[in-house]
């Protein structure tokens, strides 16, 4: 005999209740099923009661069925086929609101049974008298496209579609837009589409104007439907270029921020037409108050404008020139919104304003934030980099800021005095000894890095450059790797201008950065600097003393295709992370794995044929360390056609055929065809493998001709050097200890 389950629990008393006498009572445990669905409780045992309340005459109650509907459609697809009938019966319901409810929740069921029954209803409804209806019934179209295509194409719903473009009502008009813009996107996201898919939504001029037309009737979330069409469409000459933002520009004086950045966004695109000066300068300067009222938004609507801001300042710099002080951050900000100011202040500094500037720049700095205080300071830096004639504004700013010994504002300082030394050589050393009397303030790399770099530009007018340098010499290796190679090049520079007084030191930094030190960079960087001082120090001159360009700041953060594309998606995602879309979320349906998966196979080869002459090159190259004129072997093919001849070897067509089974035994094979060649090392070389792995066994032989300078620096820390190089010794390898050698 079978157990029945307890009756007691909260599901049964709703179902008790949902098959209640009374209405009311039935009411009440709809409400209460929904408000247990609401904060995630399984009520899907309720299905067959709730459906048995679905035929009603009042209002609330059907949408509240409606919505559980919704909400348990996926999981009881075999019940929800018994509301078809209910759903059919209030398409005819003399109500509107009613039909358009029921056509609305058969296009949300996203259940497949279903949607074979909701082909009559949605033609009666996309024909409805009432609009209402009708714009639901448009939306509609558009999810079951998302479901099956090709139930929509063959019922001919996508006609119908363009033929409501016509529609006397804007909100119709609207949605008609939003749904083949929906269609659109869905179609194009497809790898087959051609361009004569019917799903595609292309714009002709007559659908232009009905555009134009409904425009300025329709609510707000129409008006950015039909901004992004017009946004999409590719004008044919310079007078429609002009209509079109001629009957935009009133947008912008509407009270939603997505309308106006929408509006901006169509704008910016058809200017690219737009030859005659005069309105050029006219919708430039109608785009600006528009702009500065969306910073009185609420935070989050401030950033996502200030954010679209910055890129509309790239491509065109005069929008807001006259408005930098809507920029000045306030006390009440958070960090995001600040972070955002500063970044456009300085992009809007000039000659004019650059003193507000900085005497806003100078209170920033002075905040609690230390993040706000470092970006604060970096901005003076900026601004300094900028414009010329505030240079020395912006230094003396600095050093009041030194003076106040805070420590984080020191380093913060020192780091864009840098810069400053960069951009303007020479002009600014008496600052240098204020600098260097804060040494001690310094704990972190980039500053440390900093002070360091200057020390070693100016070593020539530092009279006690080698004991400042013998400070972070003594802490070498307990320095970061940065500070590390910094110091090293800094005593390098020291040396090659005061020869005299520094061998001791240079002696010292590269003995220890080739022994003691384990970065491979450092280390690498020693022993370049080593070979250089010893075997031709005017080369070394040439090389660590070259004059370097002067810095600037750059226009734009991203490249100017990008930055064009990006124009394109203003209001959207893409224009606040300044990236394309591609890159943070999939096309349609398709996730971001399955576009990286997606790619052709000719860009698969392509790769594998690159990464072969890689190989070659690598077999080929001569040492860089070598300084020695040894003449290259002559009939060794080169580039791609090394590449041609080590394709022919079984390892290599399997790769680039991708029809490998063991890529890395392939992989192995390719490179021990010349590993013989570079584990060999030519005299004054290096092997990377073998016996010849330490890298100073092989140094070619320091010549009399030495300048006097150098007649003192050992080699000793490199073990000692022959004076005739001894021949190499072949010694047999095998394919994968060669493999194992390169690594």
């Amino acid at each position: 005999m079978s157990i029945r389950a307890p009756r007691k629990g909260e599901n049964y008393e709703l179902s008790v209740d949902l098959n209640s006498e009374y209405r009311e009572k039935r009411k009440d445990a709809i409400k209460r099923t929904i408000a247990s669905m609401t904060v995630g409780k399984d009520v899907s045992g309720l299905f067959p009661d709730v459906l048995k309340n679905m035929q009603t005459d009042d209002l609330e109650q059907k949408k509240l069925v409606y919505l559980y509907l919704m909400n348990y459609a996926k999981t009881q697809p075999e019940l929800v086929i018994l509301a078809v009938n209910t759903f059919v019966k209030d398409t005819d319901d003399p109500n509107p609101l009613v039909r358009a409810l029921a056509i609305r929740t058969m296009g949300c069921l996203r259940a497949e049974k279903i949607i074979d029954y909701l082909c009559d209803p949605l033609q009666k409804c996309l024909r409805d008298e009432n609009p209402y209806v009708r714009k639901t019934a448009a939306l509609c179209v558009a999810k079951i496209y998302d479901l099956k295509p090709e139930l929509v194409i063959d019922n001919g719903f996508l006609d119908q579609l363009h033929e409501m473009i016509a529609d006397s009502n804007p909100m119709v008009v609207a949605n008609t837009v939003a749904a083949l813009s929906d269609i659109h996107v869905s179609a194009t996201s497809q790898p087959s589409t051609s361009s004569s898919d019917p799903g595609i939504f292309s714009i002709t001029t007559s659908i232009l104007n009905k555009l134009l037309i409904a425009l300025n009737e329709c609510s707000e979330w129409g008006r950015v439907a039909i901004l992004n069409a017009l946004a999409r469409y590719v004008a044919q000459d310079e007078k429609e270029s002009e209509h079109i933002c001629e009957r935009v520009v009133p947008q912008f004086q509407h009270v939603n921020g997505s309308v106006v950045l929408a509006a901006v966004k169509v704008i910016m695109i058809h200017m690219r037409g737009v030859r005659r000066e005069e309105l050029l300068k006219q919708l430039i300067r109608k785009m600006a108050p528009p702009l500065v009222t969306l910073l009185s938004s609420p935070p989050e609507v401030q950033w996502v404008a200030l954010r679209n801001i910055n890129l509309l300042l790239q491509k065109q710099p005069d929008i807001l020139s006259n408005e930098m002080r809507v920029f000045f951050c306030k006390y009440n900000d958070p960090l995001y919104v600040k972070v955002e100011k500063l970044d456009i202040m300085v992009r809007l500094a000039s000659e004019k304003n650059v003193d507000a500037l900085l005497s806003e720049l100078r209170e920033y700095a002075s905040e609690v934030d230390v993040d706000f205080v470092r970006k604060s300071i970096k901005a003076i830096g900026q601004t300094a980099v900028k414009i010329d004639v505030a240079a020395e504004r912006c230094v003396n700013v600095l050093l009041d800021l030194i003076a106040t010994r805070v420590s984080y504002v020191v380093q913060e300082a020192v780091v864009v005095m840098k810069d400053i030394f960069r951009k303007y050589p020479s002009t600014y050393e008496g600052v240098i000894p204020t600098l260097c009397a804060n040494l001690d303030e310094l704990d972190e790399p980039e500053a440390k890095a900093s002070l360091i770099w200057i020390i070693g530009e100016y070593a020539n007018k530092i009279d006690n450059a080698d004991e400042l340098l013998g400070i972070f010499v003594d802490s070498f290796t307990e320095e970061s790797y940065p500070v590390q190679l910094q110091t090293l090049t800094a005593v390098v520079k020291l040396f090659l201008n005061k020869p005299d007084s520094a061998q001791g030191i240079v002696q010292r930094v590269l003995t220890t950065a080739t022994k003691d030190c384990d970065s491979p960079d450092v280390r690498d960087r020693a022993y370049i600097y080593w070979r250089l001082l010893s075997t031709d120090p005017g080369a070394a001159k040439a090389v660590v003393l070259a004059h370097r360009p002067p810095i600037s700041i750059p226009r734009t953060t991203v490249s100017p295709a990008l930055l064009e594309e990006l124009l394109g998606e203003i209001s959207s995602l893409a224009s606040v992370y300044h990236k394309p879309e591609e890159t943070f979320v999939g096309r349609g349906r398709i996730g971001a794995d399955a576009v990286r998966k997606g790619t052709d196979l000719s860009d698969d080869r392509f790769s594998a044929q690159k990464a072969l002459q890689t190989v070659v090159a690598g077999q080929q190259a001569e040492n860089l360390l070598d300084f020695d004129d040894a003449p290259a072997e002559d009939g060794q093919p080169s580039g791609l056609a090394a590449t041609e001849v080590l394709s022919q070897t079984p390892a290599a067509a399997n790769l680039l055929a991708g029809t490998s089974t063991n890529p890395l035994d392939d992989l192995v094979s390719i490179f021990g065809g010349g590993g013989a060649g570079m584990s060999a090392g030519a005299p004054g070389g290096f092997g990377f493998g073998g016996a010849q792995a330490g890298f100073g066994s092989g140094m070619s032989p320091v010549t009399p001709s030495l300048a006097a300078p150098m007649a003192g620096l050992s080699l000793g820390g490199l073990g000692q050097t022959p004076t005739t190089p001894a021949p190499p010794q072949p010694q047999p390898q095998s394919q994968q200890d060669d493999l194992l050698g390169l690594f």
